[in-house]
């Protein structure tokens, strides 16, 4: 099930699991947060609420699937049950030997490696050889300095494949045999993290992974198998977009794919592979046509100290990408986030209004390895904005941008970094927009605080613990530097970046000068979500960016 807990536009899922039949009847709960607990039948308190989530379908027993449950207490231990989908009975088959635990198991459906942290935030994985034996640790983030990952078993289930991450670059994936404990590479790509996960036809074994690069590319353990053949037969076939298998028959002849570009958000098709037919079923929005959008390219360039960055460039469609008005965009997170090349509504709008959008991912960013990550702990306003900020100047030393039509606008992290970006450099942009932002550090840091452990934990280790250095850091603390207009929206039900930081940095705009406009909707959320607070947003931000850069308003 899935409701909006204040994640920016999306719901998220909140752990209750329900069942339906395929033909769509006889739905039901099979686990709600607050049921009764059907393996020592007591009935959970509000205090003891906790979740499920599946993980493991169990493809060859109909009647049962493993879930893993976890109470959302300050130091909640997880452990494993195999539940009945017609009933909901659940009887415990594992627990976990660390806190929030996520688990791995093998082709029969026996939980093999359980990985999590305490309080500490240090992750750990534990592997065991069957149903009954002790747990092992594998791999210890405070003695190896990195974080391991179990993907699934080999058909064999005595190999393993880990991804792991490197003191320097991406994460590569290896193959561990579990008697002998011996690691064999298989795959590493220069520059980037695996995306996702390929799996064979039965879903559990692990055959390759997918990579964001200037593409979602794919590569296989084995080139020559049969299903990485497919893959490139497929991809010669759709040669412009990006495919991925969704799903298959078991015996491999039908296949769901989903292609998607920069241009295009997404369609499905079905795929025989024995003629090479592929039948369109649905488009994710097809009112969008790919021929009209504009092109998205991947780029790179130096920071200052060094260290190379690489994001997106998105011209105007029919443009020479010279001299254009341009939008800097940060992304939300900050930390594992990152831009991606693919379709983005807001992206392809600020480019049909005649903007080119740089979307940089900054230090902090994930996709580029740990130490690339965590080069950007405690560097909000620091490292993290240079970043941005050499970006915007490099896309004017390219000729790109027209260096007097510049504007900052970001949701989020990036309403933080947007104008944070106009206090630390007030004569490179001529505009910024604060989307749902967080303004003011040391009210989100001590808000992060009131929360679980673990949570003040992540607070002191990526935002800092110092109240002083974190106020010299908020642009609402710094307003007078701020000389561009801004415009400020958010909602009133975020419970990430409550409105009291827009009131804060909008009294804080007004008592400095500065012509600040502002959108407020009591209704909403971390994102506008419900017609019609996007609609107006959205018109709100052309007609905005449109007096101050010069580009189209809304029609």
């Amino acid at each position: 099930m899935d409701e909006r807990y204040s994640a920016l536009g999306r719901p998220s899922p909140t752990g209750e699991l329900h069942a339906i039949n395929a033909d769509g009847s006889g739905g039901r709960t099979l686990m709600g947060h607050y049921d009764r607990d059907s393996v020592n039948g007591t009935t959970y308190k509000f205090s003891d609420f906790f979740a499920g989530f599946l993980e493991d379908d169990l493809p060859h027993d109909d009647d049962n699937v493993l879930i893993s449950v976890q109470a959302f207490s300050n130091d909640p231990s997880t452990r494993i049950d195999k539940m009945n989908v017609r009933t909901g009975r659940r009887a415990t088959v594992a627990t976990a030997p660390v806190r929030r635990a996520r688990f791995t198991t093998d082709n029969k459906g026996e939980v093999r490696f359980a990985r999590g942290s305490g309080n500490d935030l240090v992750s750990k994985l534990y592997y065991r050889d069957a149903r009954g034996s002790e747990w092992r640790l594998v791999n210890d983030e405070d003695v190896s300095h990195r974080v391991e990952l179990a993907l699934g078993f080999a058909a064999d289930d005595r190999t393993a494949y880990l991804q792991v991450e490197q003191a320097q670059g991406p994460d590569v994936i290896v193959a561990m045999d579990t008697v002998t404990g011996q690691r064999t590479e298989l795959l590493r790509d220069e520059t980037v993290s695996p995306y996702s996960i390929i799996y064979d036809a039965s879903g559990n074994v692990p055959v390759g992974a997918t990579y964001m690069k200037d593409r979602l590319v794919s590569r296989y353990f084995d080139e020559r198998s049969a299903q990485a053949r497919t893959q490139r037969m497929v991809e010669k076939a759709m040669p412009d977009v990006s495919v991925r298998v969704l799903s298959g028959t078991r015996d491999g002849k039908l296949l769901l794919l989903m292609a998607t570009s920069d241009r295009n958000p997404g369609d499905f098709f079905l795929f025989k592979t024995d003629t090479r037919e592929a039948n369109l079923i649905f488009s994710r929005a097809d009112w969008f046509d790919p021929a009209r959008m504009a092109p998205v390219r991947n780029v790179s360039l130096p920071a200052r100290d060094g260290l190379t960055l690489h994001g997106y460039l998105t011209v105007p469609a029919g443009s020479d990408g010279k001299g254009l008005p341009m939008v800097v965009l940060p992304h939300g997170g900050p930390f594992g986030m990152f831009d991606e090349w693919a379709f983005d509504r807001d992206t392809q709008m600020l480019a049909a209004a005649g903007y080119a959008v740089l979307q940089v991912n900054f230090r902090g960013s994930g996709n580029y390895g740990r130490a690339f990550e965590q080069a950007g702990a405690r560097q909000w306003g620091g490292t993290m904005q240079d970043d941005l900020t050499d970006a915007t100047r490099w896309a004017i030393a390219q000729g790109i941008a027209d260096r007097e039509r510049i504007c900052i606008y970001g949701a989020s992290y990036g309403g933080y970094a947007a104008l944070m970006g106009a206090a630390r450099e007030p004569a490179l942009y001529r505009c910024a927009v604060g989307y749902v932002g967080v303004y003011d550090l040391p009210m989100r840091r001590d808000d992060l605080r009131d929360g679980a452990r673990w949570m003040g934990t992540y607070a002191n280790e990526w935002m800092g613990d110092s109240d002083e250095a974190l106020a010299l850091l908020s642009p609402n603390r710094i307003a007078d530097r701020i000389k561009a207009p801004v415009f400020l929206a958010a909602g009133g039900k975020d419970e990430i970046a409550p409105l009291a930081h827009s009131h804060k940095m909008e009294k804080a705009l007004k008592a400095a000068g500065t012509p600040v406009e502002t959108l407020y909707f009591p209704t909403e959320g971390h994102g506008f979500y419900t017609a019609p607070p996007p609609r107006e947003f959205y018109t709100r931000l052309l007609d905005f960016l449109g007096r101050h850069l010069g580009g189209k308003t809304a029609g």
